[in-house]
């Protein structure tokens, strides 16, 4: 991006790199014999879905100097992300991820990202600051807090941030990353202060706030200084709460094919929904429509939808729920 173009509308920062997922469904990797090759990563994923809603989007992260790496960023390009500010890690290869497809809700997933990641080597100077501070919204994970240099990397983009309104957190806790909860949480809390919109599902705010009811989750992340706090329920649906406003969202039916990437899409959307200044309730339903739609497919990244699609599928859920 040169000084001369508009800011980024959204800019996401961490895990990048290449899904490889089983195109058959109902059997363990240890059966399958063909795979599908993905952009992935869930902040990437997160861009995907937001430039698919026709928002002007970049990726800062890091790749390995390999083939993989190359796709990833080719990839970026395909989807019209600027890629400009993508890392290239000379020493470590570029992450595969592998998932197993057990409808209608058990995903494996199976990192090889040992002994660290190309995204995990971001820096404080690799932050270009300019960017992060004029994006209108900046979008990071937990994970990228999950160890050095990125921990630092990523508080450097919050300092330049400055409290800027449309700063996200994604939860997003994994385990492997982590030597332990006390870890991720007491990570997590550091920086609730310093964004304005933290999102979740139940177990992502046990570990942050040390809360599973709904409610008291999203009471905490207020307390701890964020303005939005959406808690994913699965089924529960979704809950979006800010000091003023209480706001609950059903699920979207769908036949589930692969609940991966699901998440990925619906934080792309309510990006979409901050963006356009949209009333909560419209945005949390657009977000789990968004979500459903990725549901229902077997990829993650180019499964993200169209805002036609998506009001479509809202269109038709409104219809069923008429008719019923």
């Amino acid at each position: 991006m040169t000084h001369s173009e508009p800011p980024l509308d959204v800019l996401t920062i961490g895990r990048s790199g290449v899904d490889l997922y089983p195109l058959q469904t109902g059997v363990g990797l240890e059966d399958v014999t063909t795979f599908g090759k993905f952009l992935g990563g869930s902040p990437t994923n997160v861009a995907v879905a937001a430039a698919r809603l026709g928002h002007r989007v970049a990726v800062l992260t890091g790749v390995g100097d390999d083939p993989f790496g190359r796709f990833v960023r080719r990839a970026m390009r395909d989807f019209g992300i600027d890629d400009s500010h993508v890392v290239v890690v000379p020493d470590l290869h570029t992450p595969v991820t592998f998932c197993e497809i057990f409808p209608p809700d058990h995903f494996p997933l199976w990192f090889y990202r040992a002994p660290t990641a190309p995204d995990l080597q971001l820096r404080p100077e690799d932050i270009p600051l300019d960017a992060v501070r004029d994006a209108t919204l900046l979008w990071i994970t937990a994970t990228g807090l999950a160890e050095e240099p990125s921990r630092s990397a990523h508080l450097t983009a919050l300092d330049a941030r400055a409290g800027r309104r449309f700063t996200a957190l994604d939860l997003d806790y994994r385990p492997s990353f982590w030597p332990g909860e006390q870890s991720a949480h007491e990570a997590v809390r550091e920086v609730l202060g310093r964004v304005t919109v933290a999102v979740g599902n139940l177990e992502e705010c046990r570990v942050a706030v040390g809360e599973t009811d709904p409610d008291r989750a999203a009471d905490a992340l207020l307390e701890a200084g964020v303005e939005l706090a959406v808690v994913k329920q699965g089924p529960g649906g979704v809950l979006g709460k800010t000091r003023s406003e209480r706001v609950v969202v059903p699920p979207t039916p769908v036949r589930v094919l692969n609940g991966l990437g699901a998440g990925d899409g619906f934080g792309g959307a309510l990006c979409h929904g901050l963006l356009e200044g949209w009333a909560l309730r419209r945005t949390l339903e657009f977000a789990s429509a968004a979500g459903a739609i990725v549901a229902s497919r077997l990829e993650c990244s180019s499964a993200m939808p169209t805002e036609a699609e998506v009001d479509a599928l809202m269109a038709q859920a409104r219809a069923a729920e008429a008719d019923w």
